[in-house]
């Protein structure tokens, strides 16, 4: 059986049908929700939307921004974990912590996360012994952590209430409880797969040890703890009225932010906003957009901003340690002058010895 899927899966590969069906759903899925959008934000009074961010009590939005800070520290753990995991203890935190949250910052920003994302990596992880392969893998372990958080998180949400997620799927209630089902025993079975024995991805250089049982538990203990955080800033954002309770907004968070990642769309711009307004419709739709901008300001943008100071600074540091070890290195010998350099000034020397 794994032998089958195994060999269906290099064919795919081969004639690049992933690539092309993952472009179709990208697209067609951006398509979907610029056209719910536009009947969506019909009628929208954009005063009313501006009255409503400047409604928000200061202490919800410093309540939000607590509980992205808790995401991100959260996020540290994905690298940590990760570089850990492939053989790197050698790495500080504090470089897990940066690699983490420069790259999902800006990669949530950018799009395209595991191409932006990885080249943030691989500027930062190089510097400190880690080549392309090891950066992939680091990619490949945080994204599995990422994606068992989720299923954990849309497993147990949509069970305990499958009605929150009809209001997206626009599927039944007991369609989407036994979806849910079947997602948290394929979780248990992927468990117990990885508990039995050592289980390898991959092959030759790129070959990854997957994480044993408790090693996966503990992955998707971080998955749930991060999506959480994230969960509870856009709760304390939301319109207070109608309640609807904190695991349906989760629920349609999560399946919201699934949504805007399929997409590829730079932050899920579009995609996250139709889910959330589809699933919420509830809500005022002034005072839901309103949260949403805040959220999209403390989730998205200040932190991008953080790190692209932080990146800059770190560049004009290590530029400015490199050019003091160079002059230092020139100083005990100054036959290692780059030969450029060293040819030009002697070709004018010449020139001028010979009075040209």
């Amino acid at each position: 059986m794994l032998e089958a899927i195994r060999r269906a899966m290099t064919f795919l590969r081969q004639k690049q049908i992933l690539h092309k069906l993952g472009v179709v759903i990208s697209v067609a899925v951006i398509l979907i929700a610029c056209y719910v959008l536009y009947h969506m934000l019909r009628g929208i009074d954009v005063n009313e939307v501006v009255e409503a961010i400047k409604s928000t009590e200061p202490r919800q939005i410093a309540m939000a921004a607590l509980f992205v800070a808790a995401g991100y520290f959260t996020l540290t753990f994905y690298d940590l974990f990760a570089v850990r995991a492939i053989g790197h203890p050698q790495v500080p935190y504090r470089i897990n912590a940066l690699a983490a949250f420069t790259s999902y910052s800006i990669g949530h920003n950018v799009g395209a996360s595991v191409f932006t994302g990885g080249a943030v990596r691989y500027r930062i992880y190089s510097a400190h012994g880690l080549n392309a392969i090891d950066v992939a893998k680091i990619c490949f372990l945080a994204g599995l952590t990422f994606w068992l958080g989720n299923a954990a998180v849309l497993g147990l949400g949509i069970s305990y209430h499958p009605e929150a997620a009809a209001a997206i799927d626009q599927l039944p209630a007991w369609l989407n409880r036994t979806l849910a089902l079947v997602i948290l025993a394929g979780l248990v079975g992927y468990v117990v797969w990885v508990w039995i024995q050592p289980r390898v991805v991959g092959r030759g250089p790129w070959t990854v040890v997957l994480p044993g049982g408790p090693l996966t538990l503990l992955q998707i203990v971080i998955g749930i703890v991060d999506l959480g955080f994230c969960a509870l800033a856009m709760y304390v954002l939301v319109p207070d009225e109608p309640n609807l309770g904190f695991v349906v907004v989760a629920v349609i968070f999560v399946s919201a932010t699934l949504l805007g990642f399929a997409s590829h769309s730079p932050g899920g711009l579009g995609v996250f906003d139709a889910a959330m307004l589809v699933g919420l419709w509830q809500m005022d739709r002034e005072e839901l957009l309103g949260g949403m901008l805040l959220f999209r300001v403390l989730y998205y943008l200040s932190p991008f901003v953080i790190s692209v100071i932080l990146l800059t600074f770190r560049e004009v540091i290590i530029g400015a340690r490199s050019k003091r070890l160079q002059q230092a290195a020139l100083k005990l010998d100054p036959g290692k002058l780059d030969p450029g350099p060293a040819r030009e000034a002697a070709y004018v020397r010449e020139r001028s010895d010979s009075g040209a």
